[in-house]
């Protein structure tokens, strides 16, 4: 994410979670970005599946081995950070990178959202129903598209009853542009996931006091903010941490 984007997606989150409707019910706390790989479509506002959901807890761009790489990473079964491949399920991103599974499921709770432009608000991820199906809901009336960050874009291939394989993608498909969908791959099926960039999580009743906008945007002008404890107010103190999120900022 560029910096000017950042800075404005930081100052709106202070303003979201500031409004006394939303602490009312959840304290947040801002968190290091993360991303929830969220398969529903653009306009939907609330649905029933997010049990299929998955979330990186770590960015998963410096993580990822380029497609051209595909030969040393099939044959060692594992990236050079740790992650096993699986032939039967990989993740694709815009730039041609495959990237490690997300963690499955998404766990129940609420999560402070956005796309990095206009919208961001809360994420509410319901417990699994006697059926296993987890509904979801965005606040607000806001849609997928609203909270998808544009420039992130990401898939998941599995195959359609032939070999699917990271090497039988086109190349020059890459890097794909903003906001349209992943690339097809022979052998392959695959289903576009919405990039929803995670900056806070609801911590229940714990206590938390919301940062200026004036200290979130020194913070965002170099980094990601961080929170340090404090005796007196744990989780309000704010510092600044330089390590910005890397998906996204390629190219």
């Amino acid at each position: 994410m560029h910096r000017r984007t950042f800075v404005r997606t930081l100052s709106a989150s202070v303003a979201v979670l500031a409004a006394p409707a939303v602490r009312a019910k959840t304290a947040f706390q801002q968190v290091e970005t993360q991303f929830i790989a969220a398969l529903a479509d653009p306009g939907e506002t609330s649905g029933s599946n997010a049990q299929d959901w998955g979330i990186w807890v770590k960015d998963p761009g410096p993580r990822g081995v380029w497609l051209s790489l595909f030969p040393a990473l099939s044959a060692a079964g594992f990236a050079p950070a740790g992650w096993a491949y699986d032939p039967k399920e990989w993740w694709l991103e815009e730039h041609g990178l495959i990237m490690e599974k997300p963690r499955f499921p998404l766990a129940p709770g609420q999560y402070v959202v956005t796309g990095g432009r206009e919208v961001t608000t809360i994420l509410t991820v319901n417990p699994p129903d006697a059926a296993g199906a987890q509904a979801w809901s965005l606040a607000d009336g806001a849609t997928v598209g609203q909270v998808t960050h544009l420039a992130c874009r990401a898939a998941v291939y599995t195959s359609s009853g032939e070999p699917c394989t990271p090497d039988a993608a086109n190349l020059s498909a890459f890097p794909v542009t903003p906001g349209a969908t992943m690339p097809p791959v022979a052998g392959c099926k695959n289903r576009d996931a919405a990039g929803l960039s995670v900056i806070g999580i609801g911590l229940g009743a714990l206590s938390w006091r919301t940062a200026s906008v004036e200290t979130a945007e020194r913070c965002a002008t170099n980094a990601h903010p961080t929170r340090r404890r404090s005796r007196t107010a744990p989780h309000s103190r704010v510092s600044c941490s330089r390590r910005p999120a890397a998906w996204c900022r390629r190219g």
